[in-house]
């Protein structure tokens, strides 16, 4: 063999070996934002291609992360909101014992960027607030659900506001924007994520929702240790600068 076949069948030989190197991650809004910023880092260090697919943590439509897992959709590692998981485990879609909190946010609300900002900071502000708005845009994912079964009836302000529901963070953030909603209630870092809104603030402490994100390995998975490394990755000292960055709090480890 000349040199110049050698040449090329090593050529070929890495070529296959990367292109045999894949993870799939399917991903709500929430922790995106981080994620995407510690993601080339992982990539580069370990040699692998990472496919990123996105879903929903929570909902009844087809683009929950659970709809397109029941679907056939092959993925390797979620990651959702701690509820949207544990739905996820009681269903058997995860690996036992790869499940992994990485961060905390809360909700926040946000307007139109250049548009007033109105009070949010109190139980009573946030309220009047509620119902002096033309139409307030959830998710149709965790905190949305939080936010239309507990707290508005907490408020006594259910059926007396105009609420528009999308099935993803980033359609509701994109109401927000277009003005087609002037409040948007969303996780602070879906909000920090979006393009085109202004940050009010986070609601009350008293109606708060701290959501927990968290990552595993899908039942089913030919990627199972490299799921795990880069599980470890985003839940690690390594990925904090990201986390705080994107609006969130990273969990702590446990006391030893």
């Amino acid at each position: 063999m000349n040199n110049a076949a050698r040449i090329v069948l090593a050529t070929l030989l890495v070529f296959t070996g990367s292109s045999m190197a894949q993870l799939k991650v399917m991903i709500s809004g929430g922790f995106s934002g981080a994620y995407r910023q510690v993601l080339p880092e992982f990539e580069k260090a370990n040699g692998i291609t990472v496919t990123t697919l996105s879903g929903a943590s929570q909902g009844s439509g087809p683009l929950t992360i659970a709809s397109q897992l029941k679907a056939g959709t092959a993925v390797d590692v979620v990651i959702l909101s701690r509820e949207g998981l544990t739905d996820l485990i009681n269903e058997g879609r995860i690996i036992a014992g790869t499940d992994k909190d990485l961060a905390t946010v809360p909700i926040g609300a946000a307007v139109k960027s250049g548009s007033p900002r109105p009070d949010v900071a109190t139980v009573e502000a946030f309220r009047q607030t509620l119902l002096g708005t033309k139409a307030v845009a959830i998710p149709g994912s965790t905190s949305g659900i939080f936010l239309r079964d507990k707290v508005f009836p907490k408020l006594g302000v259910a059926g007396k506001i105009n609420v528009k529901v999308a099935e993803r963070g980033s359609q509701t953030a994109a109401m927000g924007a277009s003005g087609e909603a002037d409040l948007v209630l969303l996780p602070v870092s879906e909000i920090f994520s979006a393009g085109g809104l202004d940050y009010v603030g986070r609601i009350p402490d008293e109606l708060q929702l701290i959501q927990v994100f968290s990552a595993a390995v899908v039942s089913g998975s030919t990627q199972v240790e490299m799921g795990r490394k880069l599980i470890k990755l985003l839940g690690g000292e390594h990925a904090r600068a990201a986390i705080e960055k994107s609006g969130m709090d990273p969990v702590k480890p446990p006391a030893q």
